[in-house]
């Protein structure tokens, strides 16, 4: 297994035990957080084992971080509607 993909799998289990813990901003600074690790982590991974490699682990941080997914699409939306 190559050093990007142990590290997805590292990330993955980060966003998991972020979530059980309490959080009074329902969890949004750390979801900044793991994006912040995640997008550069996301190229790593594509560049290291390929596109689909790169697509896979895109869609278990989305859903991951579904909310902010969720709140992308609405703005994205609202934005293409003007």
């Amino acid at each position: 297994m190559s050093l990007s993909v142990i590290l997805a799998l590292l990330w993955c289990i980060l966003a998991n035990l972020l979530a059980i813990l309490p959080s009074s901003d329902n969890y949004w600074r750390r979801a900044y957080f793991l994006m912040a690790i995640g997008v550069p982590l996301l190229g790593y991974v594509t560049w290291q084992n390929g596109p689909w490699a790169g697509l896979l682990a895109l869609a278990a941080g989305a859903s991951m971080l579904r909310w902010p997914m969720i709140y992308l699409g609405r703005w994205l939306r609202r934005m293409l509607a003007r």
